[in-house]
C-alpha cells in the first residue's frame, strides 16, 4: 500500500474486547498516529467490587498512549479539540458521540459496526442475525452522523452463516474482520479514494439492547426460535427457563428435536435420559444447563440430581417480548 505524505493524527474511542483488534491495527499502521484513546471508566467487578480496566485501556497503556476515561463524553469536547485530531475511529465505545465531537476532525468520525447496515442498527447487532435465522452478516465501516448508525457507508465485508454460530463465534469473527478492513478503508478514504454512500432507509431495521428478560425461554415460541436464542444470548444476557416456583435454570446449549410431541406446551420431559422442553412447535433438546450457584452440567448428569423438574411446566410470556 502506498504511504501517505504525513501521519494521520487519530483518536480511538472504544471499550470492550470487540474493539481491541481494531485498536491494535491502528497502532501498527505506519500512516496513522494514535494520539489518544478514549474509553469508559474502570468498572467494579464481582462481590468485592474490584475495579477492572476496559480491555482497550490495557492495550493503550501497553503502547504508551494517553488514555482518557470520562464519565460523560461531553466534558471532553474542548480537550479533544485541543488534541487536534485529523480523524476519530469509534468501535463499540458504548455511548452516543455528540455532534460537537463529530465536527472536530478533518476526516470526521469513522465507526466499525457489526452488521450489514442499514439492517440491525443498534446495540445488539451481533445477536440479531442469529435471532432472525439469517444467512449472512458482516461489518460496516461508516462515516458517523448525528443519528444512531445512520451514517453513509465506506465499506462492507460479509460472511455466510451456517446456522450453528454462537454469539462468541460472531463476536470474534467480526471483530477480526472489521480490524482487517479498517486500515485499507481509512487510507483510501483519507486520500479521497472512497465516496461515502448513503444508507437506504427503506431497508433499515433496529435492535435494542438485550436484557435478562429477553433471555427467558418461553415455550410459546417454536423450538427453532428458542435454539437460536440460546446461541444468540449466551454468555450475555444468558438464557433460562423459569419454573413455577420462580427458580431460573440457565440453558447453555440446546438443539431442535423435530419429532412431534403430545405434551402440554411448556412441559419438561425426558426420553432415553435426554431432557426436553415441549414448545409450541417441536421440542427443545436441552444439552447443557446450570442451576444458580451450581456448576454447569450436561443434561444427563443434571438429571441425576434434579428429577423433580420432570413434568413441571415452565413460565411463558403473554404477550411475547418483541426484539
Amino acid at each position: 500500500m502506498k504511504r501517505m505524505n504525513k501521519q494521520i493524527r487519530t483518536i480511538f474511542m472504544g471499550t470492550p474486547d470487540f474493539a481491541v483488534p481494531g485498536l491494535k491495527a491502528l497502532i501498527e499502521a505506519p500512516d496513522f498516529e494514535v494520539i489518544a484513546v478514549i474509553t469508559q471508566p474502570d468498572k467494579p467487578v464481582g462481590r468485592k467490587h474490584i475495579l477492572h480496566a476496559p480491555p482497550v485501556k490495557t492495550v493503550a497503556l501497553e503502547a504508551g498512549i494517553q488514555v482518557i476515561q470520562p464519565e460523560k463524553i461531553k466534558t471532553e469536547i474542548d480537550h479533544i479539540a485541543e488534541l487536534k485530531p485529523d480523524l476519530v475511529v469509534v468501535i463499540a465505545y458504548g455511548k452516543i458521540i455528540p455532534q460537537a465531537i463529530l465536527d472536530i476532525p478533518q476526516y470526521g468520525c469513522i465507526n466499525v459496526h457489526a452488521s450489514l447496515l442499514p439492517r440491525h442498527r443498534g446495540a445488539s447487532c451481533l445477536q440479531a442475525p442469529i435471532l432472525k435465522g439469517e444467512s449472512e452478516t458482516g461489518v460496516t465501516i461508516m462515516l458517523m452522523d448525528a443519528g444512531l448508525d445512520t451514517g453513509p457507508i465506506l465499506r462492507q465485508e460479509k460472511i455466510e452463516l451456517k446456522g450453528d454460530e454462537t454469539l462468541t463465534d460472531l463476536h470474534d469473527t467480526l471483530s477480526e474482520l472489521g480490524a482487517k478492513a479498517l486500515i485499507p478503508t481509512l487510507s483510501s478514504y483519507c486520500e479521497g479514494g472512497i465516496l461515502p454512500v448513503p444508507q437506504d432507509e427503506t431497508l433499515a431495521s433496529y435492535i435494542g439492547l438485550m436484557t435478562k428478560e429477553n433471555g427467558r425461554l418461553t415455550p410459546m415460541r417454536t423450538a427453532t426460535e428458542l435454539e437460536r436464542r440460546v446461541r444468540a444470548l449466551n454468555p450475555w444476557p444468558g438464557t433460562y427457563i423459569e419454573l413455577p416456583n420462580g427458580e431460573h435454570i440457565k440453558v447453555l446449549k440446546a438443539e431442535v428435536d423435530e419429532r412431534d410431541h403430545k405434551r402440554a406446551v411448556g412441559e419438561i420431559y425426558t426420553e432415553n435420559n435426554e431432557l426436553f422442553l415441549a414448545c409450541r412447535q417441536n421440542s427443545l433438546r436441552i444439552l447443557k444447563l446450570q442451576r444458580e450457584n451450581r456448576n454447569a452440567l450436561d443434561a444427563s448428569d443434571f438429571l441425576k440430581g434434579a428429577t423433580e423438574i420432570i413434568g413441571q411446566v415452565v413460565k411463558s410470556d403473554t404477550p411475547l417480548i418483541q426484539e
